[in-house]
Protein backbone atom coordinates (compact mmCIF):
# COMPACT_ATOMS: atom_id res chain seq x y z
CA UNK A 1 0.00 0.00 0.00
CA UNK A 2 0.99 3.48 -0.86
CA UNK A 3 1.90 6.19 1.56
CA UNK A 4 1.18 10.17 0.21
CA UNK A 5 4.43 10.83 2.94
CA UNK A 6 2.73 14.75 2.54
CA UNK A 7 -1.26 13.92 3.49
CA UNK A 8 -2.12 15.71 6.88
CA UNK A 9 -5.73 14.24 6.58
CA UNK A 10 -6.90 14.02 9.68
CA UNK A 11 -4.47 16.79 11.29
CA UNK A 12 -5.02 19.80 13.65
CA UNK A 13 -2.34 22.57 12.56
CA UNK A 14 -2.35 25.99 14.68
CA UNK A 15 -0.94 28.89 12.91
CA UNK A 16 -0.23 31.71 14.82
CA UNK A 17 -0.80 35.27 13.34
CA UNK A 18 -2.45 33.74 10.29
CA UNK A 19 -4.83 36.24 9.20
CA UNK A 20 -2.53 37.79 6.17
CA UNK A 21 0.24 37.52 4.97
CA UNK A 22 2.93 34.80 4.70
CA UNK A 23 1.23 33.09 7.82
CA UNK A 24 -2.20 33.00 6.00
CA UNK A 25 0.29 31.38 2.66
CA UNK A 26 1.17 28.79 5.27
CA UNK A 27 -2.23 28.32 7.03
CA UNK A 28 -3.69 27.78 3.12
CA UNK A 29 -1.18 25.22 2.29
CA UNK A 30 -1.69 23.28 5.29
CA UNK A 31 -5.20 23.34 4.73
CA UNK A 32 -5.21 22.27 0.80
CA UNK A 33 -2.76 19.45 2.29
CA UNK A 34 -5.91 18.06 4.30
CA UNK A 35 -5.57 19.62 7.33
CA UNK A 36 -7.94 21.24 9.81
CA UNK A 37 -6.79 24.84 10.62
CA UNK A 38 -6.95 26.89 13.86
CA UNK A 39 -5.18 30.60 13.40
CA UNK A 40 -5.30 32.98 15.97
CA UNK A 41 -5.51 36.95 15.99
CA UNK A 42 -4.95 39.46 18.81
CA UNK A 43 -5.65 42.84 17.80
CA UNK A 44 -9.46 42.10 16.03
CA UNK A 45 -11.83 40.28 16.70
CA UNK A 46 -13.45 41.44 12.66
CA UNK A 47 -10.04 41.06 11.02
CA UNK A 48 -9.84 37.21 12.30
CA UNK A 49 -13.67 36.75 11.90
CA UNK A 50 -12.72 37.73 8.19
CA UNK A 51 -9.58 35.53 7.77
CA UNK A 52 -11.38 32.45 8.88
CA UNK A 53 -14.42 33.40 6.32
CA UNK A 54 -11.63 33.71 3.69
CA UNK A 55 -10.55 30.25 4.49
CA UNK A 56 -13.43 28.66 4.12
CA UNK A 57 -14.72 30.14 1.34
CA UNK A 58 -11.62 28.71 -0.14
CA UNK A 59 -12.76 25.40 0.70
CA UNK A 60 -10.56 24.64 4.09
CA UNK A 61 -11.77 23.60 7.48
CA UNK A 62 -11.04 26.70 9.72
CA UNK A 63 -11.60 28.46 13.04
CA UNK A 64 -10.60 30.95 14.97
CA UNK A 65 -9.45 32.09 18.41
CA UNK A 66 -8.39 35.73 19.52
CA UNK A 67 -5.65 35.49 21.85
CA UNK A 68 -2.76 37.45 22.68
CA UNK A 69 0.17 34.83 22.08
CA UNK A 70 2.29 36.86 25.19
CA UNK A 71 -0.03 36.37 27.58
CA UNK A 72 0.76 32.72 29.46
CA UNK A 73 -3.01 32.54 30.71
CA UNK A 74 -4.36 33.20 27.55
CA UNK A 75 -2.36 31.16 25.58
CA UNK A 76 -2.89 28.11 28.30
CA UNK A 77 -6.71 28.58 28.08
CA UNK A 78 -7.08 29.04 24.74
CA UNK A 79 -4.99 26.11 23.90
CA UNK A 80 -7.30 23.94 26.25
CA UNK A 81 -10.07 25.49 24.54
CA UNK A 82 -8.66 24.26 20.95
CA UNK A 83 -8.08 21.12 21.97
CA UNK A 84 -11.77 20.11 23.57
CA UNK A 85 -13.84 21.73 20.07
CA UNK A 86 -11.61 21.17 17.73
CA UNK A 87 -9.37 18.88 18.25
CA UNK A 88 -5.63 17.52 19.25
CA UNK A 89 -3.14 19.94 17.55
CA UNK A 90 -0.76 18.01 15.76
CA UNK A 91 1.19 20.71 14.28
CA UNK A 92 2.30 23.86 15.95
CA UNK A 93 3.28 26.94 13.77
CA UNK A 94 4.81 29.52 15.35
CA UNK A 95 4.19 32.26 13.15
CA UNK A 96 3.51 35.31 15.30
CA UNK A 97 5.69 38.18 15.09
CA UNK A 98 6.68 42.14 15.01
CA UNK A 99 9.56 44.12 13.65
CA UNK A 100 10.47 47.96 14.82
CA UNK A 101 13.04 49.25 12.69
CA UNK A 102 15.09 51.82 14.66
CA UNK A 103 19.00 52.33 15.22
CA UNK A 104 19.77 50.31 18.47
CA UNK A 105 21.23 53.63 20.26
CA UNK A 106 18.10 55.23 19.53
CA UNK A 107 15.61 52.44 20.13
CA UNK A 108 13.60 52.61 23.43
CA UNK A 109 14.37 49.80 26.00
CA UNK A 110 10.50 48.72 26.27
CA UNK A 111 10.33 48.46 22.53
CA UNK A 112 13.54 46.25 22.67
CA UNK A 113 11.92 43.93 24.96
CA UNK A 114 8.49 43.80 23.24
CA UNK A 115 9.98 42.87 20.18
CA UNK A 116 12.13 39.82 22.06
CA UNK A 117 8.55 38.78 23.98
CA UNK A 118 6.39 38.36 20.53
CA UNK A 119 8.68 36.63 18.58
CA UNK A 120 10.93 34.74 20.81
CA UNK A 121 9.33 34.15 23.76
CA UNK A 122 6.13 33.49 22.77
CA UNK A 123 7.34 30.62 20.72
CA UNK A 124 8.36 29.50 24.21
CA UNK A 125 4.78 30.18 25.18
CA UNK A 126 2.80 28.47 22.81
CA UNK A 127 5.05 25.36 22.46
CA UNK A 128 5.02 25.01 26.19
CA UNK A 129 1.48 24.15 26.46
CA UNK A 130 0.89 22.33 23.23
CA UNK A 131 3.64 20.00 23.62
CA UNK A 132 2.19 18.11 26.23
CA UNK A 133 -0.43 16.83 24.26
CA UNK A 134 2.12 15.80 21.38
CA UNK A 135 4.28 14.08 24.05
CA UNK A 136 1.26 12.15 25.34
CA UNK A 137 0.37 10.86 22.02
CA UNK A 138 4.11 10.21 21.10
CA UNK A 139 3.99 12.33 18.03
CA UNK A 140 3.93 16.05 16.59
CA UNK A 141 5.37 18.96 14.51
CA UNK A 142 6.42 22.32 15.52
CA UNK A 143 7.63 24.92 12.76
CA UNK A 144 9.25 28.21 14.29
CA UNK A 145 9.17 31.04 11.87
CA UNK A 146 12.76 32.42 11.73
CA UNK A 147 14.33 34.49 9.28
CA UNK A 148 17.30 35.39 7.39
CA UNK A 149 18.07 37.74 10.26
CA UNK A 150 18.87 34.42 12.07
CA UNK A 151 21.73 34.07 10.41
CA UNK A 152 22.28 37.93 9.56
CA UNK A 153 22.44 41.66 10.48
CA UNK A 154 20.89 44.41 9.00
CA UNK A 155 20.42 48.22 9.86
CA UNK A 156 18.13 48.92 11.93
CA UNK A 157 16.62 45.52 13.46
CA UNK A 158 18.67 44.53 15.79
CA UNK A 159 15.65 43.68 18.02
CA UNK A 160 14.08 41.81 15.54
CA UNK A 161 17.58 39.61 14.61
CA UNK A 162 18.19 39.12 18.26
CA UNK A 163 15.15 37.65 18.67
CA UNK A 164 15.30 35.58 15.36
CA UNK A 165 18.88 33.94 16.47
CA UNK A 166 17.63 33.38 19.43
CA UNK A 167 14.42 31.42 17.95
CA UNK A 168 16.84 29.69 15.85
CA UNK A 169 18.53 28.46 19.16
CA UNK A 170 15.41 27.95 20.12
CA UNK A 171 13.83 25.57 17.60
CA UNK A 172 17.37 23.11 18.04
CA UNK A 173 17.21 22.99 21.85
CA UNK A 174 13.05 22.07 21.50
CA UNK A 175 14.31 19.27 18.95
CA UNK A 176 16.93 17.85 21.34
CA UNK A 177 14.89 18.30 24.42
CA UNK A 178 11.36 16.45 22.35
CA UNK A 179 13.12 14.30 19.52
CA UNK A 180 12.79 11.04 21.93
CA UNK A 181 8.62 11.71 22.44
CA UNK A 182 8.68 11.55 18.31
CA UNK A 183 8.52 15.05 17.79
CA UNK A 184 10.09 17.10 15.16
CA UNK A 185 10.90 20.81 15.44
CA UNK A 186 12.48 22.90 12.87
CA UNK A 187 12.03 26.45 11.46
CA UNK A 188 11.20 27.85 8.01
CA UNK A 189 13.34 31.19 7.33
CA UNK A 190 11.84 33.28 4.57
CA UNK A 191 13.38 35.78 2.39
CA UNK A 192 11.94 38.97 1.10
CA UNK A 193 8.32 38.40 -0.54
CA UNK A 194 5.94 40.36 -2.48
CA UNK A 195 3.14 41.52 0.34
CA UNK A 196 0.87 44.26 0.89
CA UNK A 197 3.39 45.62 3.45
CA UNK A 198 6.40 45.59 0.87
CA UNK A 199 4.05 47.06 -2.03
CA UNK A 200 5.22 50.89 -1.85
CA UNK A 201 8.99 49.44 -2.08
CA UNK A 202 8.56 46.95 -5.12
CA UNK A 203 8.55 49.44 -7.55
CA UNK A 204 11.61 49.37 -10.31
CA UNK A 205 13.71 52.14 -9.44
CA UNK A 206 13.15 52.15 -5.81
CA UNK A 207 16.45 51.28 -3.61
CA UNK A 208 15.57 48.70 -1.72
CA UNK A 209 13.42 47.15 -4.93
CA UNK A 210 16.48 47.03 -7.05
CA UNK A 211 19.01 45.97 -3.38
CA UNK A 212 16.23 42.57 -2.97
CA UNK A 213 16.60 41.96 -6.92
CA UNK A 214 19.91 42.52 -7.17
CA UNK A 215 20.86 40.64 -3.88
CA UNK A 216 18.61 37.53 -4.70
CA UNK A 217 20.17 34.94 -6.83
CA UNK A 218 16.70 34.04 -8.50
CA UNK A 219 16.16 37.73 -9.20
CA UNK A 220 12.77 37.75 -8.20
CA UNK A 221 10.83 38.93 -4.68
CA UNK A 222 9.67 35.54 -3.46
CA UNK A 223 5.27 34.75 -3.98
CA UNK A 224 3.78 33.65 -0.08
CA UNK A 225 2.43 30.67 -1.37
CA UNK A 226 6.10 29.78 -2.47
CA UNK A 227 6.56 29.28 1.20
CA UNK A 228 3.40 26.76 1.58
CA UNK A 229 5.60 23.51 0.46
CA UNK A 230 8.31 24.49 3.11
CA UNK A 231 5.33 24.20 5.49
CA UNK A 232 3.49 21.31 4.22
CA UNK A 233 6.95 19.31 4.49
CA UNK A 234 7.89 20.11 7.98
CA UNK A 235 4.42 19.00 9.05
CA UNK A 236 4.18 15.85 7.14
CA UNK A 237 4.88 12.20 7.62
CA UNK A 238 7.84 13.18 5.07
CA UNK A 239 10.24 14.96 7.82
CA UNK A 240 9.90 12.72 10.62
CA UNK A 241 13.79 12.53 10.88
CA UNK A 242 14.47 15.99 10.15
CA UNK A 243 14.68 17.83 13.63
CA UNK A 244 16.11 21.14 14.61
CA UNK A 245 16.78 22.30 10.93
CA UNK A 246 16.16 25.98 9.47
CA UNK A 247 14.67 25.62 6.03
CA UNK A 248 15.39 29.01 4.24
CA UNK A 249 13.19 29.81 1.65
CA UNK A 250 14.91 32.81 -0.09
CA UNK A 251 15.62 32.33 -3.66
CA UNK A 252 19.58 31.89 -2.84
CA UNK A 253 19.80 35.15 -1.22
CA UNK A 254 21.96 33.04 1.83
CA UNK A 255 23.73 31.19 -0.57
CA UNK A 256 25.76 33.69 -1.72
CA UNK A 257 27.56 37.70 -1.28
CA UNK A 258 25.35 38.81 -4.15
CA UNK A 259 26.36 40.59 -7.15
CA UNK A 260 26.77 43.91 -8.20
CA UNK A 261 23.62 46.12 -9.90
CA UNK A 262 25.80 46.41 -12.92
CA UNK A 263 26.52 42.78 -13.42
CA UNK A 264 24.68 40.99 -16.41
Amino acid sequence: MSINLFDLTGKVALITGATHGLGMAMATGLGNAGATIVVTGNSSQTKLDAAVASYKAAGLNAHGYLFDVTDEAAVKDSIKAIETEVGAIDILVNNAGIIKRTPLVDMEVADFEAVIKVDLVSPFIVSKYVVPGMIERGAGKIINICSMMSELGRNSVGAYAAAKGGLKMLTQNMATEWAKFNIQTNGIGPGYFATSQTEPIRVEGHPFNDFIVNRTPAGVWGDPNDLQGAAIFLGSKASDFVNGQVVYVDGGILATIGKPSNED
